[in-house]
């Protein structure tokens, strides 16, 4: 089955379509994923993204059906070579998210196992639901190989630094109760409202102006990354002028003078 890819009213909905594999993904549906990630960030008319899966898994990674014996067999020097290649070809092929400039805010609403390229992805998004029956992990080390799609540098950024190294160093899958408790995901609600509640999130979201919600997310992950506070003060005052000179920089605060709802343009 594909990755489906949905858009209504500015929020698109992308789910991982297969059950059968604990929507584990293989090549054909990382390459599929990663060009929803694509669509959705040349879309300008798309301002939210919900990202899930279907049955009891959200991601349970790369399909070891598959890459095995890429990992383990004679065909590991050409797998790894054809890896760096698509790094530097385009980092946006990744479909975890990993070195993707893409500034519009992202949903996970996850149904189930995210582990493993899961866990990977689920770093690139920013605000996180979970059913009762989700668990977390990257549980590579178990198996004496590493999460190289993103966690180990995501995770100590985003967690404080015990949180992170419980993630990590462990290697073991810890319940939605856990997670929430460590900061990792916002909330924990029941599985048939999973998904509404994702896009209650997204509504809410999308009350704001889009080029400002944009701009907000652009200086808080490039801030991260910047060399000084007097670097990451410089981001913001470049995302002031952008913001500042948009059309619906002059709609909000008219919406809010005449006490009405804004009309946003996302220009």
């Amino acid at each position: 089955m594909p990755i489906h890819y949905v858009k209504d009213d500015h929020i698109v909905l992308i789910t991982i379509d297969r059950p059968e594999a604990r929507n584990a993904l293989d090549g054909q549906h990382m390459t599929d994923l990663s060009d929803c990630w694509r669509n959705y960030k040349k879309d300008g008319d798309a301002w939210v993204a919900i990202i899930t899966g279907v049955g009891d898994a959200f991601c349970a990674g790369a399909d070891l059906k598959e890459f095995i014996p890429k990992i383990t067999g004679d065909s590991w020097s050409e797998f790894r070579e054809g890896v760096d290649r698509d790094m530097a070809e385009g980092t946006e092929s990744n479909f975890t998210l990993r070195g993707v400039e893409l500034y519009k805010p992202i949903i996970a609403a996850v149904n189930g196992h995210c582990v493993a390229g899961g866990m990977e992805m689920l770093g690139g998004t920013d605000i996180r639901i979970a059913s009762p029956n989700a668990s977390f992990g990257v549980m590579e080390p178990k198996w004496g190989l590493f999460a190289g799609g993103g966690t180990t540098s995501r995770l100590p950024r985003q967690l404080a630094w015990p949180a992170a190294m419980e993630f990590l160093l462990t290697a073991d899958r810890l319940p939605a109760k856990r997670a929430l408790e460590l900061g990792l995901i916002n909330e924990v609600v029941p599985a048939d409202e999973l998904v509404e509640r994702a896009f209650d999130w997204a509504r809410r979201i999308n009350r704001n102006g889009p080029l400002a919600v944009q701009a907000t997310k652009e200086s808080a992950l490039r801030g991260l990354s910047a060399g000084s506070l007097v670097e990451a003060f410089a981001i913001e005052d470049e995302m002031t002028q952008r913001v500042f000179t948009s059309s619906d920089a002059q709609e909000g605060p008219r919406a809010f003078a005449e006490k009405r709802t804004p009309q946003w343009t996302g220009t």
